[in-house]
């Protein structure tokens, strides 16, 4: 998947060799003015990413098993999906990591919720629970697979950017990371949240603080989660300036660690990987110089 501002193309291979490219308008939640905004900008930035990347999923799913019927998933499966998907993240990331910081504080190894040291266990289970996983599912074939297309997104960009031919033989010799991958995203939310949390919990605990214990725990996972509006808001300007600014050193250290976790979320592509990533590059910007990322 290829976006280059309102477009997006999705380049499929189909069972008989062919490559299907898909153009459609880029699905947004920010047509409004105020929600362009920076820092207001990044949360519904976001969910549109959520909604766009399950809808391309559906159709390249479709086209791969080469079913004619049944078309793509409707406004209400949509939802349910996109539901579905926050509640599983928030049990993984924001959930269990808390519970598991409750288990230090029971151990006598953290503070309360107001310390910086229950905030740090629950930032270091954060990252733990995040490369585990990433990990563990690059070890299955098919995700393998994805990861090689995610890194011939990268090589497909390194290369238009560089105003090259493209084509497999020009394009193989780029580097697979790229700055403005939304790895680095994910890495942001996580350690903004680190911080975050452990100023602006006790904030809310000063304010008003349940007096049972099991609403206390409540509560706090409640703030958490409103939280994460100005976390992700806040991560998606650092990871913007960090990609506009690559050649900076100071945007170069904030990329450092996005681009070092695609070594775990991308693979070396071969020539049929780069022709699809080619393939919707080239739908996504059709003849412009228009800045490109993956989607």
């Amino acid at each position: 998947m290829m976006r280059s501002r309102d477009r997006l193309a999705i380049a499929v291979r189909k069972q008989s060799g062919e490559i299907l490219v898909e153009i459609r308008p880029w699905f947004s939640l920010t047509t409004h003015p105020w929600l362009r905004k920076p820092f207001i900008r990044g949360f519904p930035v976001l969910l549109e990413t959520l909604i766009n990347g399950i809808k391309a999923l559906n159709f390249s799913a479709r086209v791969a098993m080469e079913e004619d019927e049944g078309g793509e998933v409707g406004s209400w499966a949509l939802a349910g999906t996109l539901l579905l998907s926050i509640v599983l993240a928030v049990g993984l990331f924001v959930v269990l990591p808390h519970l598991f910081s409750l288990l230090m504080k029971w151990w006598g190894l953290s503070g309360d919720v107001n310390s910086l040291s229950f905030h740090a266990w629950d930032g270091l289970f954060k990252f733990a629970l995040f490369l585990g996983y990433v990990a563990s599912i690059s070890l299955l074939p098919d995700i393998r697979r994805v990861f090689q297309y995610h890194g011939a997104e990268h090589k497909a960009i390194w290369a238009y950017e560089q105003g090259v031919e493209l084509i497999p033989q020009t394009v193989r010799g780029y580097s697979r990371l790229h700055p403005r991958c939304g790895t680095a995203f994910l890495l942001f939310v996580l350690a903004l949240s680190i911080v975050l949390f452990a100023v602006l919990v006790p904030l809310a605990m000063a304010v008003y603080a349940p007096s049972g214990p099991v609403l206390k725990q409540a509560y706090v996972i409640l703030v958490k989660l409103l939280l994460m509006v100005p976390v992700s808001s806040m991560a998606y300007e650092l990871i913007r300036m960090a990609g506009r600014f690559h050649e900076n050193i100071v945007c170069k250290l904030m990329s450092c660690p996005g681009m070092m976790l695609q070594f775990l979320t991308t693979f070396e592509p071969d020539d049929s990987h780069l022709e699809v990533a080619i393939a919707a590059l080239q739908g996504a910007v059709e003849g412009n110089r228009q800045p490109c990322s993956p989607s």
